[in-house]
């Protein structure tokens, strides 16, 4: 059985037992986690949402808090003698998906 889940801004596809990267969320490590927004449930009984699947949530598991790599971000203008350097980490939650219902 596998799902798909708005979070973040993003859609993704899960299954039970898979490990996902997220935008950040509240919650200390170890502590869980309940999607409602599911657009879609397929496996045997197929249910797809309108834009959301009445009664259907995924539930995870908060495996761990953390910040990704840095990245570099440059801004240059030719010959005018303007540059900027910024960097930036993009936080994240890793999560441990438990349980699909719907």
């Amino acid at each position: 059985m596998y799902a798909i889940i708005e979070t973040g801004g993003k859609q993704l596809k899960v299954e039970e037992g898979q490990e996902i990267f997220v935008e950040k969320l509240e919650g200390e490590e170890g502590s869980s986690v309940t999607f409602d927004k599911v657009l879609f449930v397929g496996g045997d009984d197929v249910k797809v949402g309108a834009p959301y699947v009445d009664g259907a949530s995924v539930t995870a598991k908060v495996e761990k808090q953390g910040r990704q790599k840095k990245i570099t971000v440059m801004k240059f203008k030719a010959k005018k003698n303007y540059h900027r350097k910024q960097g930036h980490r993009q936080p994240y939650t890793k999560l441990t998906i438990e349980k699909i219902n719907g």
